[in-house]
């Protein structure tokens, strides 16, 4: 069997990237929806190249075995290779045991996919403002509450002139994150492409009727925005979120924010 090692290899990793792919959203946890189509067709290809690779090496051990039955027919015929002192005319080489330890990693792919970037990812990624300085942002919609980004939110309350967000009253959607003096967010990772460029926007939730959620908790915060700071300033991040009601609800099929 240790013949097949690699075959079975390139098929546990094409089946785990169309397990996430095919079968699944679970792929919205590390890249964007458009490159669906890419994770689908590279999975296929892995799995038929793996079926490939196997059926190759099937075929060319029936071969080598069919030449040894021949080789016992005409042992009389001819000198053999000599023994080895243990009892074997000729050695085949092998791979070592150990390499199916490779096959721990793509298993753990397919059975337990890797979860979404959470507080510990936000956490650690800076607080990055836009390049884009202080100035006009297009009117909010009428009506409240205003369904916002998180991204959205801080760049009106960090660079809005027009303070867009004055009298409204918004729902953000996001996950917990905390400091370690208490204060705590409804916080968002935003992409561009995949998991990897993953950028972190926040907002301070003060005032929540039932206190701090747990970290990792998906909530969504309806309120208003609490004005600190001068705009287009370090004082002004994070912007404040001054709570009404705290709800908790289900991780969203994909995580992240898009930019």
């Amino acid at each position: 069997m240790r013949r097949y090692g690699s075959c079975v290899l390139l098929l546990l990793v094409g089946a785990a990237i169309l397990r996430i792919s095919l079968f699944s959203e679970l792929y919205l946890r590390y890249v964007k929806a458009g490159l669906r189509p890419y994770l689908i067709v590279s999975g296929v290809a892995l799995v038929l190249l793996g079926l490939a690779m196997a059926a190759v090496r099937r075929a060319t051990h029936d071969d080598h075995g069919d030449h040894d039955d021949h080789d016992d027919h005409d042992e009389h015929d001819g000198p053999h290779e000599p023994d080895d002192g243990h009892g074997h005319g000729h050695s085949h080489e092998r791979s070592p045991r150990v390499a199916w330890l490779l096959t721990l990693p793509a298993l753990a792919l397919l059975l337990f996919p890797p979860p979404a970037l959470g507080s510990y990812s936000a956490e650690r990624e800076a607080a990055r403002q836009a390049a884009q300085g202080v100035g006009g942002f297009p009117a909010l919609p009428d009506g409240d509450p205003v369904e916002l980004t998180v991204a959205e939110f801080g760049s009106r309350a960090v660079y809005d002139s027009g303070r867009s967000l004055t009298g409204r009253t918004v729902r953000l959607t996001g996950f917990v994150t905390r400091d370690g003096d208490g204060t705590w967010y409804v916080t968002r990772l935003a992409v561009t492409c995949c998991a990897a460029d993953a950028t972190a926007g926040k907002a301070e939730v003060r005032g929540a009727p039932d206190g701090a959620p747990p970290v990792d908790t998906w909530i969504t915060v309806t309120g208003t925005w609490h004005p600190e700071g001068a705009l287009g300033t370090d004082a002004a991040w994070p912007p404040v979120l001054d709570a009404a009601t705290v709800e908790r609800v289900k991780a969203p099929a994909d995580p992240y924010e898009q930019r």
